[in-house]
This record gives structure tokens, sequence and C-alpha cells, in this order.
């Protein structure tokens, strides 16, 4: 016996566009009614179907998106909101902190200068400044990469805590995306013993075939390492011997120093 599927692909794709915009005019709603609505109100002034709002009020109540005062039965706006809201108001504060020492360093090296955070197990592209070099990085902000893959990535990987490290990498798939890429957990750690007793990243053609990439760590009041800066340049202007790729290093490292004592940090270092 053949097995049929019940919904088509495309109905079961419009469900699904159906059900987002459904949970979007909701957490519109409620953020223009700042008392909250009982459900019976919410019903009434969005259309909805009685069962399906129950279903979709179950779910944005457990994830926290939406609070339920159970005494007086009114929903609105949860506590996750304002996490995000303060996630998002953090890396816009950090990528504004971050700008003087960027130009810094690019007025310095003349190269393009990029700050990242980790998100799970990308690094994503907060701010960057340009070169004026008509052969350069192509990036943009809110890009983001394979961590194990990029300089910047392996900074912000090598100083998390061992056991979260572990769980971040856990059932992930290392691609590949050229000969140099690092391609198994074994060699990611390696790399980032290095990094950890180097205090700063390279990155030689393992994401894009002929650019080289120093990265730094930048640190917070309290010491944890919430960002990292790098600069990245097409292979041929790098040069021979360590020269160069150690003019680099020491460029970021008091520039990442000097953002990090404006976080707070007081080591006299990163």
């Amino acid at each position: 016996m053949t097995a049929t599927r019940s919904t088509p692909p495309n109905a079961q794709s419009a469900a699904g566009v159906k059900s987002a915009e459904r949970a979007l005019d909701l957490m519109e709603y409620l953020a223009a009614h700042r008392s909250g609505a009982t459900f019976p109100q919410i019903s009434q002034d969005l259309g909805f179907p009685k069962s399906s709002l129950h279903a979709l009020l179950g779910t944005l109540v457990s994830r926290g998106w939406i609070y339920l005062d159970d005494e007086r039965r009114r929903y609105r706006i949860g506590v996750r909101v304002w996490e995000t809201a303060q996630s998002f108001a953090y890396l816009d504060s950090l990528a504004h902190r971050a700008e003087p020492h960027l130009r810094g360093a690019r007025d310095e090296l003349n190269e393009t200068v990029q700050l990242a955070v980790l998100d799970g197990i990308d690094n994503v592209y907060i701010a960057k400044v340009e070169a004026d070099h008509p052969l350069r990085l192509v990036s943009r902000v809110g890009m983001r990469l394979p961590a194990y893959a990029t300089g910047l990535g392996k900074v912000l990987l090598a100083f998390l805590d061992p056991a979260d490290l572990k769980a971040r990498l856990e059932g992930v798939t290392m691609r590949r995306f050229t000969q140099h890429t690092i391609s198994t957990p074994q060699q990611l750690f390696e790399r980032i013993q290095v990094i950890r007793e180097r205090g700063f990243g390279e990155d030689d053609g393992e994401y894009t075939p002929g650019v080289f990439c120093v990265a730094v760590p930048v640190r917070d009041a309290t010491g944890r390492v919430v960002a990292a800066m790098s600069c990245s340049i097409p292979r041929v202007r790098l040069g021979e011997g360590p020269g160069h790729r150690d003019h680099l290093v020491n460029t970021l490292t008091r520039h990442c120093a000097a953002m990090s004592h404006d976080l707070g940090w007081r080591d006299g270092g990163v």
C-alpha cells in the first residue's frame, strides 16, 4: 500500500505562513494594548478562530513571549520580548563603542577591520570599517559564518568554557570550504589551544581562498570575551616572513586593549 500525503506541500507552506502572520498580528496587537487583553477581546478584535487562537496563545505563553495574568485573565507582552530588545540594544551599543577603535586600526593599517560576536556556532559581524584599497574583503554587517572556519570565530570559540564549547559543537558537521578549512573537532581543539597561548587567531584561506585574517579578543569589565576584532587582507599583500603579520597583530591588540578598557576591563591587556 502506498502512503499518500494528506496535505500538498504548497498548502503546508501556506499554512505555515498564515500561522506566522497570526503570531505577528497577535504580538503587535498586545504591544498596542499595554494593559493586556482578554481572550474574548483578542478573538473579537483579530477575528482568529478560537481553537487556533487558544493554541497560539498557549505556545507563546509557554515560550515566554506572552504573559498570562491568571488573576485577571489578561494576556500581555512577555519578558522574552524585553530580553530580545535588550540583546539588540547591547549589540548596537557594542558596535557603536567599537567604531573609534575600528577606525583607528583601519587608519593605521589601511585594511578592512571588523568586529564580530558569537551566536551559537557562528560568528556574526556587527561592525565594519572599509579600507580604500581597490582589492579588499567583500563582507557586510549582519553576515554570519561558521566560527570554526574564520579567524574571528576561532578566537571567540577559544575563550569559551570548555563544557560550553563541547556542547556547541555537539552534532555540528564541519564543512570544508577550502582545502585549508579545519574539518574535525580535534583539529579545532588543537588550534584553539594555540590561540589561547598566543592571544590571537589566524585564518589563512580557510573560508575564502587567498584571504588572510588575524583576530584578537575584546573583553568586558568581568574579563569575559564578548567580541573579537579582525583585519582581513588579500594574501598577496601579506609579504614574506612574519613581520607584516606581527604588525597586524600588534596593531589590533592595542586597539582591542583600548576597547576592552572602555568596556571596563582593567587587567592591562587582553
